[in-house]
């Protein structure tokens, strides 16, 4: 049996044919990136097949093409689509609140088939946290690629004087900083594309492990790209851009992008304005995607787009600059050649470039390139010696770099065919598959999977067809009202048939929660989650599931966990010892609040500690194993006893309950909740009940026809 491989590229839209590349910021490089990547695999003799798993998009503003569930690619390769948050299309920063259904989800379907993948790899940060989720749950390896990182976006747009409470708003950073960091933990190889991706960018997180980063250049599709040693037929490349230009002759200076900030397309524009030079000597040429109407593009585009329109008037460009509003992506490979014909140059004035696809292509078109002097395109000119490099940041570097790069007619011929040697020589897609199926192969060799095999020792429905978990350390205060009675006589009358169980979770050690348990008078719990997840004992059983215990202790070290924290004495004060386990370390906050919290993850992540911060409650803080969680402790149960996760039922309510909300259990929230848990109520299977107390609790029950036998 051959290689099968699971691919997520979550954002962006996506299908088999005609990309349309640049009509959103999510819809660009990466997309066309994954889906050559998918192809070239799926052409390999050892690979039997690829899927490419993305978002179900049903939106009357974008094609059909996007609602169907599955579309062939090529013999071997499938885009499959799977449904989360809302069925309309999203930018990439508004799917975080959606991405727990996804992992469910994929769990669910890749339970359910024969074989496992052999790998998953996860493209950008959003796929990345969901493939973390999916490795830890099945022990299926991982591999990632960042295509952009956070941290590196996040220093160039404040060194280009961006607010940082702006960035947070626009892009979602920190949430996205977070997510690459769980990646990278999970990660049993990081794909670069270049060695200051490896040996920089991605140096900045925490849980990088530079001796599982692999440099894997892209390949170009010589077929589309390629030199024209002839004049062009250039008609249908005039055809789009004469009508803005008083003299058609001149050379372009050619751009090829989203309308994104990160392209940094109004700093080119000005730096053509100011020069008297480049404007004699060239027409500029922005082919930054499609529009119908400026106003139905989103807010960053519509920008972006203005200060270009903005930057032509201030400097009276009219003429000399052309940006076309339609193109076709069959029609890029012949604008390359057409600029290369005309001795013109193609401009990447990106603030922060990871690769730079359009490099490539530019140079086995023929064309020279100047370029931003940051990631991908030192490697691309280093080994293409094909242009220049410029401070973009700097707009009198960026325009000496454009007027110096169009001085020497000998130097263009040089850059041309340097470039076409190199791509054919270095930057070919076999040779990308080839690097890419032998490094990645050698690497998940090395690896051992964590799996989680179904128990084979208690029958399947040990724990019953449904289960409902209370919180002993809140929901549980119940019982000192009459109405948990009613509560109590409809349950027993269940529990009779074994139909449905009890679950508790706890933060205290099983010996003090059973002691509390025992005052209330309820039926005997099935299973008990205890110390904030880290332990899950069955019913009366003395001992732990040694298997959740082993599983949660990888890289996990409680001294040094400790010892990382000390000195952060003057926010944190250890809790007594009762409260303490060997896989949980619990403070109390000296002052509430959630800041404490990107505080602590940055010092564990100094000291190199497999573990993650846990704040309940306003006041107190868990740190647990890297694996270890309420959540988790849920979902291995799910695959442990075959239970569906939407027949496993959740009480949430205080600060610090939000894990247990998202993804495809049911939860109920009283009306006495914390007022953090507000912005919940758009998750689909989040029910907020008008009462309180053990009343709340009994509407979710029915909401959900808990009481039910079906």
């Amino acid at each position: 049996m051959g290689l099968r491989l699971l691919h997520l590229n979550l954002h962006g839209l996506l299908r088999s044919h005609d990309l349309e590349l640049g009509r959103d910021p999510d819809t660009g490089g990466q997309t066309l990136y994954v889906l050559e990547l998918v192809k070239g695999l799926a052409a390999r003799p050892e690979v039997e097949k690829v899927d490419l798993l993305t978002r179900l998009i049903q939106d009357r503003r974008v094609s059909s093409d996007y609602s169907t569930t599955f579309e062939p690619i090529v013999p071997g390769a499938n885009i499959i689509r799977l449904p989360f948050g809302p069925k309309r299309y999203l930018r990439k920063e508004l799917l975080w609140p959606y991405l727990d259904d996804l992992a469910d989800q994929l769990v669910i379907r890749l339970q359910e088939q024969e074989y496992l993948p052999d790998w998953i790899h996860a493209h950008y940060a959003d796929a990345g946290y969901v493939g973390s989720l999916v490795s830890r749950r099945l022990g299926i390896p991982l591999v990632f690629t960042a295509h952009s990182l956070g941290r590196e976006k996040q220093r160039r747009l404040l060194a280009a004087g961006v607010d940082h409470e702006q960035i947070e708003n626009n892009y979602s950073i920190s949430r996205r900083i977070e997510a690459e960091e769980l990646t990278l933990a999970h990660s049993n190889l990081v794909v670069t594309s270049t060695y200051q991706e490896a040996g920089e960018q991605y140096a900045r997180y925490g849980n990088y492990v530079f001796d599982c980063a692999e440099v894997v250049p892209p390949g170009v599709d010589s077929i589309r790209f390629h030199p024209s040693y002839s004049k062009p037929e250039t008609s249908q490349v005039e055809d789009i851009v004469s009508p803005f230009l008083r003299q058609p002759s001149l050379s372009p200076l050619l751009a090829i992008s989203r309308a994104e900030r990160r392209k940094n397309i109004p700093a080119l524009v000005e730096a053509f304005g100011r020069s008297n030079v480049l404007r004699n000597r060239h027409n500029l040429i922005l082919i930054l995607g499609c529009r119908e109407d400026l106003r139905q593009l989103d807010k960053h585009q519509r920008e972006v787009f203005q200060q270009v329109f903005d930057l032509v008037d201030r400097y009276n460009l009219y003429g000399s600059v052309a940006y076309p509003k339609y193109h076709r992506r069959d029609q890029i490979p012949a604008i390359y050649r057409w600029a290369a014909f005309k001795k013109g140059l193609f401009v990447n004035s990106a603030l922060t470039e990871p690769f730079g696809l359009t490099l490539l292509e530019a140079a086995a078109s023929g064309l020279p390139t100047v370029a931003t002097d940051d990631g991908g395109p030192r490697d691309i000119l280093s080994r293409c010696e094909n242009g220049l490099l410029a401070d973009v940041t700097d707009l009198d570097a960026l325009q000496d770099a454009l007027e110096q790069a169009g001085s020497d007619v000998q130097k263009w011929h040089s850059w041309s065919k340097n470039g076409v040697e190199a791509i054919s020589k270095h930057f070919s897609w076999d040779a990308h598959v080839c690097r890419y199926l032998a490094l990645t192969q050698k690497h998940i060799d090395k690896s051992i999977r964590q799996s989680l095999p179904a128990n084979s020792v208690r029958p399947k429905n040990f724990l019953g067809k449904k289960i409902l978990f209370l919180d002993l350390d809140t929901s549980c205060s119940y019982s000192e009202y009459d109405d948990f009675s009613l509560f109590r006589q409809k349950f027993e009358a269940l529990n009779k048939d074994e139909f449905c169980g009890l679950g508790v979770f706890t933060g205290r050690s099983i010996k003090a929660a059973r002691y509390i348990y025992s005052q209330l008078r309820l039926p005997n719990p099935r299973v008990w989650i205890t110390r904030a997840g880290s332990e899950i004992f069955y019913e009366s059983e003395e001992y732990s599931d040694t298997r959740w215990e082993s599983f949660i202790s990888d890289k996990w070290n409680r001294v040094a966990v400790e010892k990382a924290l000390k000195d952060l004495n003057q926010y944190l004060v250890l809790q007594d010892n009762d409260q303490q386990g060997p896989y949980k370390v619990s403070y109390i906050l000296q002052e509430s609040g959630k800041n404490i919290l990107p505080l602590v993850r940055k010092r564990l992540r100094e000291r190199s500690q497999s573990a993650m911060p846990h704040l309940r409650c306003h006041w107190y803080l868990d740190v647990l194993p890297l694996r270890a969680s309420r959540t988790e402790a849920i979902r291995y149960l799910s695959i442990q006893w075959g239970i569906s996760l939407e027949k496993m039922f959740v009480v949430a309510s205080q600060h610090g309950d939000a894990e247990l909300i998202t993804g495809l259990t049911s939860t109920l929230i009283p009306a006495e909740h914390d007022p953090c848990l507000e912005p919940f109520k758009s998750q689909q299977r989040a029910f907020f009940s008008s009462r309180s107390h053990a009343k709340g609790l009994i509407d979710g029950l029915n909401h959900y026809r808990f009481f039910q036998n079906r």
